[in-house]
């Protein structure tokens, strides 16, 4: 068995029901969070404002590669 070497301040008692690996099998798939900068968090509110900005953006770029096939 692995050796103790916590600090006699980390009291994990108070965790109550903690699950070491609660969210192992659903980090192996993947992850879809990202994280802003603060000046762009500021401009969107919530997730639905990030989404509908870059649906957006996606079909501004499809529009302009539709435009200009050669670039």
């Amino acid at each position: 068995m692995a050796e103790n070497n916590l600090r006699p301040e980390y009291d994990f008692s108070e965790l109550g029901n903690a699950v070491r690996g609660k969210y192992v099998e659903a980090y192996k798939q993947g992850s879809n969070l990202v994280l802003l900068d603060e000046d762009i968090a500021k401009a969107f509110p919530n997730e639905r404002a990030v989404n509908d900005a870059l649906r957006l953006l996606m079909n501004l770029a499809k529009q302009q590669a539709q435009r200009n096939p050669d670039t």
